[in-house]
């Protein structure tokens, strides 16, 4: 069933669990995500972001996306996540999108404020939902301590909350997107701090790669969105070398890839808690 970010992150704040983003690229990655979340009863959060656009354009797998969400007995949230532009993001409300992340995290925080408040009045008009970023995810994710300026402090997600509107808020506390080089140091002080300040679902980006108990601190302390992906393709890729190395035949091969993604999404909705919460 069609959800949005309200539906499903409210209750999981008030419940201290999160809910999982996992951006599906293709068919078979929906499938998994999908097939995983009917299979512990959780809600989910699904669908793409506008870097993946190149690997599976918006108006090939939105179809696609939307109507698995309508077909599954949990809530499903169909999410453009990390939209750059003002024109993708209007394109994915028309095409149906439940929820968007406008990402103006690398502009200055004028141009950010102004551009996520105008995408939430229209997406607020669709029924939709909006998150928003403020901080910079993966410029404050080394250890080093040298650039920790660039982590989100408690007034300005209460100035960007006020200012906007944002029904969900992306905040950096040392994650980064993609694969990490070192291992991240989380500023989980800082996390505790903009939870107390703020009622706004918090949202935690670059969680692939995190450890079991980096995700259950996290969780714990007051994020109630989680967004994975590259653990996803590892998932999908050990599966495709496993068939290769017993030889099996092509469709064989992309059942193995299903079914290993799906472990990996289950993995993730019990380690975040949301799962039995249909």
């Amino acid at each position: 069933m069609l959800a949005n970010l309200n539906d499903v992150l409210i209750p999981a704040q008030k419940g201290k669990y999160a809910v999982g983003l996992f951006n599906t690229t293709d068919t078979d990655m929906l499938e998994a995500a999908i097939a995983a979340a009917e299979e512990l009863r959780s809600p989910i959060i699904i669908g793409t972001a506008e870097v993946l656009l190149p690997y599976g354009e918006l108006k090939l797998i939105a179809p696609s996306i939307i109507a698995a969400a309508k077909r599954a007995t949990v809530p499903v949230v169909v999410h453009y996540d990390h939209g750059l532009t003002y024109e993708r993001c209007v394109e994915a409300l028309k095409l149906g999108f439940t929820s968007i992340m406008y990402d103006g995290s690398a502009k200055d925080n004028e141009t950010n404020l102004a551009e996520t408040r105008e995408l939430v009045k229209l997406a607020h008009a669709y029924g939709a939902t909006v998150e928003g970023e403020i901080g910079h995810v993966g410029e404050a994710a080394t250890d080093d301590g040298a650039v920790s300026d660039m982590y989100t402090t408690p007034q300005e997600a209460i100035d960007f909350v006020e200012q906007t509107g944002v029904d969900a808020l992306a905040i950096a506390i040392g994650t980064a997107h993609g694969a990490y080089k070192t291992k991240p140091c989380l500023d989980i002080e800082r996390l505790k701090a903009i939870r107390s300040s703020l009622s706004t679902p918090l949202v935690l980006h670059g969680g692939s790669g995190l450890s079991d108990d980096d995700f259950r601190n996290t969780v714990r302390e007051g994020i109630a969105k989680v967004n994975i992906f590259t653990d996803l393709c590892l998932a999908g890729i050990d599966g495709m070398k496993e068939g290769l190395e017993k030889e099996l035949a092509y469709l064989e091969i992309r059942n193995l890839k299903v079914e290993k993604i799906k472990e990996a999404v289950k993995k993730k909705i019990l380690l975040f808690g949301s799962d039995n919460k249909v």
